[in-house]
């Protein structure tokens, strides 16, 4: 199947007439206001990476586990760190996009002011012959009329003078603009094939814009996709640093850390005895009772 292109399908048989023109601008207004739309997307998309990258620091900041001690404390350090990092990556992809967005910003205005050169150009090639027709007919129909004026008062000796006065200036006129007419239609069949290429060219330039538009919307968003799929790598590059940590959390050598750390000796307290208040120990007078140690059954 051939490639169909903008210069064969939007011709219009009235050599003025801008019907084909029309459908190709309104159809690039349209894309603009498609890039507008997805230019806004990104900076709301921006702004949302960018709240949630200073919620995540601020969060990163939180005290907590600092009565942790070896291992443990070493993974809970390790995790509000990479939080922190994550948090830092959001910031950056809120700028990525940011700048993905004034790029597009500047692609919807190159193509803003290309349009309007090609648009006064071709304008003024396809103009300029019905304004000299439409004056070469008006000045016919005033000599038409002065004629009349003439033929009606030829019996008025008055006025018939200066009746024929604007009758001969309405021919002269008239003659005056017919020589115009005549002439811009011979100077159009002179450039019509200028015309005809500057109309060709016109939509080259605008099939150009839509094929770029197009293009450039496409690299934006998939652009704009990598860029999340590049941040969840990122985070999981960044988490899986938390969880070698955790990996070399060992319970056995936390235990062992804190008893080495805070131990207070390995010998328990010696038995207390039951020492009875007569025995000869405590009384030298009652030698009868002994030491024993508690408890005792009595």
């Amino acid at each position: 199947m051939a490639y169909t292109h903008f210069k064969d399908n939007f011709w219009n048989s009235d050599p003025t007439g801008t019907v084909g023109y029309d459908v190709i601008i309104q159809h690039l207004n349209d894309g603009r206001r498609t890039c507008k739309e997805v230019e806004e997307f990104m900076k709301a998309r921006a702004s949302i990476e960018d709240k949630y990258a200073k919620d995540l620091l601020g969060l990163s900041r939180k005290v907590f586990g600092l009565n942790e001690m070896n291992t443990l404390k070493r993974s809970l350090d390790m995790f509000k760190l990479q939080i922190e990092h994550v948090g830092q990556t959001h910031l950056q992809l809120a700028q990525n996009m940011r700048d993905e967005a004034k790029k597009l910003e500047d692609f919807r205005e190159r193509q803003k002011d290309a349009k309007k050169k090609v648009r006064q150009r071709l304008w003024n090639q396809g103009t300029f012959i019905l304004w000299s027709k439409k004056a070469y007919e008006q000045k016919c129909r005033d000599k038409e009329e002065a004629d009349q004026n003439v033929n009606r008062n030829a019996n008025n000796t008055r006025n018939i003078e200066k009746l024929h006065s604007k009758a001969l200036q309405a021919k002269q006129n008239a003659d005056e603009a017919d020589r115009v007419y005549f002439q811009n239609v011979t100077s159009l069949a002179k450039i019509r094939n200028e015309w005809l290429n500057e109309h060709g060219n016109a939509c080259e330039v605008f099939e150009a814009q839509a094929k770029e538009r197009i293009n450039t919307l496409r690299n934006t968003v998939w652009t704009h996709v990598n860029q999340l799929s590049q941040q969840c790598v990122t985070s999981d590059e960044l988490y899986e640093e938390v969880r070698k940590s955790l990996d070399q959390c060992d319970i056995k050598e936390d235990i062992e850390y804190f008893i080495h750390l805070r131990r207070t000796g390995d010998k328990p307290p010696a038995p207390v005895l039951y020492e009875n208040f007569y025995s000869s120990d405590r009384n030298p007078n009652a030698g009868q009772f002994s030491k024993s140690p508690l408890p005792i059954n009595r």
